[in-house]
Formats: structure tokens, C-alpha cells, sequence
């Protein structure tokens, strides 16, 4: 199983829908999990983080028009330019994200996500890490891109969302106190039950877990 699949996807596997919006992962046999999101407002299909697919624009068009596809953190782009520029659409990308963008249209946010009702939390802004995520308190949405995630490397056996394993000792605080219905995040399956208690979890016992997450890296990764 590689780590990170680069050869076009032959087929995603659908996860996380609900009236809302959908997610999918386009390479189901990586270790890595990427999973990208389509979230539906008033029929403006918004694209979060995506990896491309085939037959991926039929799965958009369920839930409407692509109006904009959205980059929530530095590390990658994934294959938003790709995906903005066959739909005709703006690319949005927080402002403290340090990433340049040429030939299609650039659209910068700051506090919310044009009028999609997100607000947007600043998780990270330092020359190592950028990263946003987005937050709809009428419709509990919460999408995440790094800091939390479902797959087997960011948790402890006792943990169902874990913090990611480089910032176990400084999780960000903007995440606290948040109740929401559903956990969108970048690796792996979302959330959608028990989500603040899940989440509130994550983060509370991310510094206490941390050498248990750790050696079970060693374990995973370690020589034969």
C-alpha cells in the first residue's frame, strides 16, 4: 500500500454524506487516507481540499454548481487548480496561506468563506505551518484539513480523532468549545456522532497521549 498515490485515480470511494455535502476519497489504498469535501449552499457547490477523479463532476453535480474551490493549507494544493480551472471558478485561499496561483482567478478570505455562513478559524500562521478551517454553527459543520484526522497514524488505539502527531504537544486552541454535528477532516473519514465529546477529547488528552501515539509509529514504521 504506498504512502501517497501520484498516478491519476482509476476511482474514489464515497464518504461522508449527508444533505449537505459529500466527501470522497480518490485513492482508496493509500496510507495517507486524502480525503476532499463538497459542501452545498443555496446550490453553490463549494470544493474543499480536493483530489481529483474521474467522474468526479457527476458526484458535484448532485448537490449543484461548482461556484469555488477552496485550499485550506499551505503544505499542498492538491488538485484545486486543476478542478478550479474546469469549472471556470475562483480559487479561495485564506490570506495568511503563503502560496502563489497563476491563471485562474484568486479570491482571498480572512473571517468568513465568501457568503457560504463559514466562519473561518485561524489555526496556524508561522513560516512551518498555515492552515484554516471552517466552521458553521447553524449547520454544525467543522472542516479540518490537518490538524485532527481519522486515520490510523494521527490516533491511539483509545482515540476515534486524534491531533496530528507533529503538533501533539501545541494543539490549537481555536478548536476548543466548538459542538459541532459533523467533523470534516483531510485524512480519513469524518465524524458524525458524539462529535463535540470526540473532538473536546482530541485535543484534551493530545499532550497525554502523545509517547503512546509515538511508539506505535515506531512500531508501525520500524525494519522488519
Amino acid at each position: 500500500m504506498p504512502l501517497k498515490e501520484t498516478q491519476s485515480s482509476n476511482g474514489f470511494r464515497e464518504i461522508d454524506r449527508w444533505d449537505g455535502g459529500v466527501g470522497w476519497i480518490a485513492h482508496p489504498d493509500e496510507e495517507m487516507q486524502r480525503a476532499s469535501h463538497a459542501i452545498s449552499v443555496d446550490g453553490d457547490v463549494w470544493v474543499i481540499d480536493p483530489v481529483d477523479a474521474p467522474e468526479l463532476d457527476d458526484l458535484l453535480a448532485e448537490y449543484g454548481e461548482v461556484a469555488g474551490v477552496v485550499v485550506l493549507l499551505d503544505r499542498h494544493m492538491r488538485d484545486a487548480e486543476e478542478i478550479a480551472r474546469r469549472h471556470d471558478v475562483p480559487l479561495y485561499l485564506p490570506t495568511w496561506i503563503r502560496r502563489s496561483v497563476t491563471g485562474i482567478p484568486v479570491r482571498r478570505f480572512e473571517t468568513s468563506l465568501a457568503d457560504t455562513g463559514f466562519r473561518v478559524l485561524k489555526l496556524f500562521a508561522n513560516p512551518a505551518w498555515q492552515e484554516a478551517a471552517l466552521y458553521d454553527e447553524t449547520t454544525g459543520t467543522l472542516v479540518v484539513p490537518e490538524t485532527v484526522g481519522t486515520v490510523d497514524y494521527f490516533r491511539t488505539d483509545r482515540e476515534r480523532l486524534g491531533v496530528h502527531p507533529m503538533i501533539r504537544l501545541f494543539p490549537p486552541d481555536e478548536l476548543r468549545g466548538l459542538t459541532p454535528e459533523r467533523i470534516l477532516v483531510g485524512h480519513g473519514e469524518g465524524v458524525f456522532d458524539s462529535t463535540a465529546v470526540t473532538l473536546a477529547d482530541a485535543l484534551d488528552g493530545s499532550r497525554r497521549r502523545y509517547p503512546s501515539l509515538l511508539a506505535s509509529t515506531v512500531r508501525r514504521f520500524a525494519p522488519i
